[in-house]
């Protein structure tokens, strides 16, 4: 079984306040992962980056001070096509780090042989919950498809496809 994760696709990070030009463009090719995934009958799971008010104060508001996924707000909800596609089988996770812990448990419990990553921002929440599949699932094959995610920094985007691919994450060409 496959299990695709698609990470943080939420409008605060398309066209909010963190959004950048070209991130919008990556809509068509995660609904089309979405669509494959459960024609092949996997599983299909959505993280949400989720911080509270007091976003500010947290150790990664003080780093990155942009308010941003405030739970609540529309800047939290996934972007356009990708909110109407989720459905009642899918999964989301609300995570309020880079990486989810609990995004871990749920692999080791479903146990998929393959898992793909797609989504925002890829030097960011992509290669940290990509490496953290990596480590719950050492036997599975984890993926990481460079045209459906991105980010701001083109470099850094480079940077961290490298990385992931030094962990034996694949990066298809």
């Amino acid at each position: 079984m496959k299990a695709l994760v698609v990470v943080d696709y939420q409008v605060d990070f398309v066209n909010g306040s963190l959004g950048f030009p070209g991130a919008e463009k990556l809509e068509q090719v995660i609904l089309a992962k979405i669509a494959k995934c459960r024609s092949e009958g996997g599983q299909v799971i959505f993280t949400l980056d989720t911080h509270g008010e007091d976003y500010l104060r947290t150790a990664e508001g003080r780093k990155l001070p942009v308010v941003h996924c405030v739970k609540g707000t529309p800047g939290h909800d996934l972007y356009g096509k990708v909110a109407a596609a989720v459905s009642p089988e899918d999964i989301v996770i609300e995570k309020p780090a880079f990486g989810s812990l609990e995004l871990a448990d749920l692999l080791k419990r479903i146990a998929p042989d393959e898992v793909e990553l797609c989504g925002l921002v890829t030097d960011i929440c992509v290669i940290s919950n990509a490496v953290i599949a990596r480590a719950a699932l050492p036997e599975s094959r984890v993926s990481v498809d460079p045209a459906a995610c991105g980010s701001p920094d083109y470099e850094a985007h480079m940077r961290a496809l490298r990385a992931m691919a030094g962990v034996q994450i694949e990066i298809p060409v």
